[in-house]
This record gives structure tokens, C-alpha cells and sequence, in this order.
């Protein structure tokens, strides 16, 4: 989107007024849809996509306060800049419009010139601002830039449930060893695009690479009913997504990839690490340590996927759950019942 093809919403019950400002802003180069009042206007907001609203105030069914509150409450709509363009007079009426989030306001009738400057302005702090969520997506997932958008950064973390699984694939130090750089970093790039998208299905998010290995998160930032049963069935994903990826390398007569699973559900302490200038969301504590040794023993266990005893009573259909003998993992006082599918 660029100030010279934006897409603007009037809100207004006065045809002439719609059919004016629609002119208006045609004539300036943008496209312009109309609605004759709030509740019009909020159902083609949350159907479309529009850069910029031009809002009345006194509306049947849904005046403009109540359009301006709606917005701030939706997160979804509540960055869509707002002109208000009303005959309403007061500096009550307008501070209250600022104050629910209008980004202007222009008195009837409106002034080209002014209209002009406005629309412009508020174009390009939308275009800024879609850019920057653009990257922020880019380098973060979605639940997270959501939870930044909802409750603001801040160093620290909050004790939580949740699941956390680390997969990793088996000696990719020397299958990778007689490829050449481009060809690794193109593999990682396949591996990487298929198990984020197992773990996103299940409305988990991936907070750390490293290498050929991942630690992915069910239950944070955001809630999820079961973060067990949905981390066990994205390793199953992964493990498919793996299998039918070893047939096209087969072809090929490419090493096969063979892959690990460690699930841990559990309290961890998650949030943001790092400092001000530099942080990533993440969590710690005795159930991440947990999953990282269990993808470990998947080298040993003779099973691709290893998960504790809490996951295995979140899981709605244990069938298939073949517990192995007691471990006695580094950093843990006492052996630890262990399950393999």
C-alpha cells in the first residue's frame, strides 16, 4: 500500500456527504468504499481489508463513538487510522474522539486541501506501521507478535503450563559433510519449512533453532485446551512430513533424514529473555531441560518419539504409548518414568 492507492471506508448517514467525500478522495487517487452507518461500516471492516476510515459521528444504529470504541477493543481492526469528519462541534466531542482513537479530525464542510494533508499522512503511518509488522512476523511467529501487540515488551517471564518439544536430526554433521554450503543451508531451509508448519497447525510456535534442531512451545503465549495431545500430534506430523521427504531424497539417491522427539509437559517460566535491545520469547525451567534430554534418548531408546509422564495423561487416546524402563536423566534427582511412540 502506498499514499497513491489507498483504501478508504466513508462512514456517513448524509448521501450527499458520502457521494462528496467519495469524489474527494477518488479525485485524489484512492479508492474509496462506502457505508451509511457504524454497524454497516464495522461489517465491512471485519470482511475487507482498508487502509484508512473517514468516520461521521452522528449515525443511526451505530454512531461514530461507538464505532471508534468498537475498533479499540478489536485487535484485529484497532490500527486503522481514523479521520473523523463531522459537523458535531465542542472540543469535548473531539478530545473525546482522540481519546477512543481517532487519529484526526476535520469539521464539515471539509476542505480539500485540508482532506488532502490528512488522508496523506495517515496513509503513510499506516504504510510504517505495516511494515513494521510485517518484519516483526518475519522474525517472530504470530502468536507472539499478538502477544506483544496485546500486552506491550517487557524483560521477564510468567510461570505458565505448558508443553515443550525438541526435535533434532540424527548425525546431520556427517550427512552434511560431503554437501556443499548452499546445498545444507537449502536442505535446512526444506526441514525448517515443513516442521514449522506441523507445529503452527497445532498451535504450537518454534522459539529456537539451532542448527538441525528445534525447541517448539504448546500452551505459550497463548493458552491452548490440551498442549500435550496437540505436541504429540505435531511430532507425528513432523515424523510423516520427514518420511515423505526421505522419499523424494530417495529419488535422488540422497541420505535418508532420520529425526527425534522429546515432549515435556509441565511448569515453565516463559516469556521475554534478553535486554532491551535485544530479546527473544522463550521459556525455562525443569520441563524444558526434560524435553531437550528426551529428544537425546530417542538416539538410545530405539523410539522417534519420547515423552514424560504428564504429557502421557494429557493424552486423549494412550493407545499406542509403550512406557520404557525408568531414566535416570542428568540434572534429576530420581529416575523418570518414560513413554515411546
Amino acid at each position: 500500500m502506498s499514499d497513491s492507492n489507498g483504501n478508504l471506508l466513508i462512514v456517513d448517514d448524509n448521501k450527499v456527504n458520502r457521494l462528496l467525500l467519495s469524489r474527494g478522495v477518488e479525485l485524489l487517487g484512492h479508492r474509496a468504499a462506502v457505508a451509511e452507518n457504524g454497524k454497516i461500516a464495522m461489517e465491512m471492516l471485519r470482511a475487507g481489508a482498508y487502509d484508512l476510515l473517514l468516520l461521521d459521528i452522528e449515525m443511526p444504529e451505530m454512531d461514530g463513538f461507538e464505532v471508534l470504541e468498537a475498533l479499540k477493543n478489536d485487535a484485529d481492526l484497532r490500527d486503522i487510522p481514523v479521520i473523523v469528519t463531522s459537523s458535531v462541534e465542542g472540543l469535548d466531542n473531539i478530545v473525546r474522539c482522540i481519546e477512543l482513537g481517532a487519529d484526526d479530525y476535520i469539521p464539515k464542510p471539509v476542505n480539500k486541501v485540508l482532506l488532502k494533508a490528512r488522508v496523506h499522512s495517515c496513509l503513510e503511518k499506516k504504510r510504517l506501521h505495516d511494515e513494521q509488522k510485517r518484519l516483526l512476523r518475519r522474525f517472530t511467529t504470530v502468536e507472539v507478535a499478538r502477544d506483544l501487540q496485546d500486552s506491550g515488551f517487557a524483560i521477564g517471564g510468567r510461570r505458565i503450563t505448558a508443553s515443550v518439544l525438541f526435535c533434532d536430526i540424527r548425525d546431520f554433521t556427517s550427512i552434511s559433510e560431503n554437501m556443499t554450503p548452499e546445498a545444507t543451508i537449502e536442505l535446512l531451509n526444506t526441514y525448517y519449512t515443513l516442521m514449522f508448519e506441523a507445529v503452527t497447525s497445532h498451535g504450537g510456535i518454534v522459539s529456537l533453532m539451532v542448527g538441525d534442531g528445534l525447541m517448539a512451545l504448546f500452551g505459550a503465549p497463548q493458552p491452548i485446551e490440551n498442549s500435550a495431545q496437540s505436541a504429540i500430534l505435531a511430532a507425528h506430523e513432523m515424523l510423516n512430513m520427514t518420511a515423505m521427504l526421505n522419499e523424494e531424497r530417495a529419488v535422488m539417491e540422497e541420505p535418508e533424514l532420520k529425526v527425534g522427539f522429546g515432549i515435556a509437559t509441565g511448569k515453565v517460566v516463559a516469556g521475554y529473555a534478553g535486554t532491551d535491545d535485544r530479546a527473544t520469547y522463550t521459556c525455562v525451567g525443569k520441563t524444558v531441560n526434560l524435553a531437550a534430554r528426551l529428544e537425546a534418548h530417542t538416539k538410545v531408546a530405539g523410539h522417534p518419539i519420547l515423552f514424560d509422564q504428564e504429557t502421557m495423561e494429557g493424552l486423549l487416546d494412550p493407545d499406542g504409548c509403550t512406557p520404557i524402563p525408568p531414566v535416570q536423566f542428568k540434572g534429576f534427582s530420581e529416575k523418570l518414568q518414560v513413554f515411546g511412540m
